[in-house]
């Protein structure tokens, strides 16, 4: 067993640049994050393995079949061509760039098609995805912003003939739902959301997410939407009428309407435009980038590095059609995707 070095990550993003550009730093790098107590054989557990420097990879000592692996192997970049270097740099700049990264960009940066900087970039969406058992609020804890908004083009900004087709009732047709929790200064005093993508604003939908994530009896900001009404017979609800008003004394869900600027700041200015069944990844994005703003980019990469194991994205499952997309219906929050 390999124990390795000690790694020295950089803490700026010319001194990742330049730290990784040198592969040998790149590989200590990620096998520590992913092997923290020793490099082991991805297939068979096994610590006895050593590394071939000459092929830059390790090989197990029990008799298996493919008994040689690298880093990548098990991970979002498992069958990736692209080597360390750039999957660091495309690492570091996708957590560390507050409205995110186009492929477009990746693409010009790393000097790699723009396919394989959109499929890199998706595939660190991946990594960075989280969820978690532990429901919000409490109560005795920290009061739960609720709010949704729409995500899609402005009517006005469309071409007749597709504003014709898409734009068929009150104005938010052809756009996508989503939904938003979020934890007034929870652990460590810092605001953390969690976002879903949903089908509609009605009870029906918004109810169940609400009672899966978020503590019996805790105080629940809304708006006055129809579809948060019954909600007090679990939670202490308040409401806030934004035809009135936005803030009556502690009752607001401006931290929600916060990050949702930031999101739609992300999405317009940055991507421009992206398809509803990717929506979710974008979403997962942001809300690590949002959850972990207090952190310095060097830690926020290495986290982003540890969600890289046990995850798998291939190209096939991106881009497959929406009537058979796997991977899209159990990956997280796609649990409730925009065309189910």
């Amino acid at each position: 067993m390999n124990k390795g070095k000690n790694v020295q990550v950089p803490k700026t993003l010319i001194e990742a640049v330049v730290y990784f550009s040198d592969l040998e730093n790149a590989r200590l790098t990620f096998e520590k994050m992913r092997w923290p107590n020793g490099v082991c054989c991805p297939r068979c557990g096994s610590v006895a393995v050593r590394y071939l420097p000459k092929y830059r990879r390790w090989q197990c000592s029990s008799s298996h079949p493919r008994r040689q692996f690298t880093v990548k192997i098990g991970t979002i970049m498992e069958d990736s061509p692209l080597g360390l270097d750039k999957w660091a740099a495309g690492f570091w700049l996708e957590v560390n760039a507050k409205n995110s990264i186009s492929s477009y960009e990746i693409h010009r940066a790393l000097g790699i098609t723009q396919k394989s900087a959109w499929f890199m970039l998706h595939r660190i969406r991946l990594a960075v995805q989280s969820g978690s058992l532990v429901k919000l609020g409490g109560p005795n804890g920290p009061a739960v912003e609720v709010d949704e908004t729409y995500i899609g083009g402005l009517a006005r900004n469309m071409h007749k003939a597709r504003r014709e087709r898409v734009i068929t009732s009150n104005g938010v047709a052809g756009k996508t739902a989503v939904m938003g929790l979020l934890e007034r200064h929870g652990p460590g005093g810092i605001s953390k959301v969690r976002t879903f993508v949903i089908d509609d604003r009605f009870s029906r939908t918004l109810h169940p997410i609400i009672h899966k994530h978020v503590e019996p009896g805790t105080p629940i900001m809304t708006d006055t939407l129809a579809g948060y009404q019954g909600l007090e017979s679990t939670f202490v609800h308040a409401v806030v009428n934004h035809a009135e008003k936005y803030v009556d004394g502690i009752v607001h869900t401006n931290g929600l309407e916060n990050f949702w600027t930031l999101f739609k700041r992300c999405i317009k200015g940055t991507h421009v435009s992206v398809e509803p069944f990717h929506l979710f990844r974008y979403l997962d994005a942001e809300g690590f980038r949002f959850n972990n703003r207090d952190v310095k980019d060097r830690d926020r990469f290495l986290m982003a590095l540890q969600g890289m194991t046990g995850k798998r994205l291939t190209y096939k499952q991106l881009t497959a059609t929406l009537e058979g997309a796997p991977e899209a219906a159990t990956a997280g929050q796609a649990a409730i995707a925009p065309w189910n």
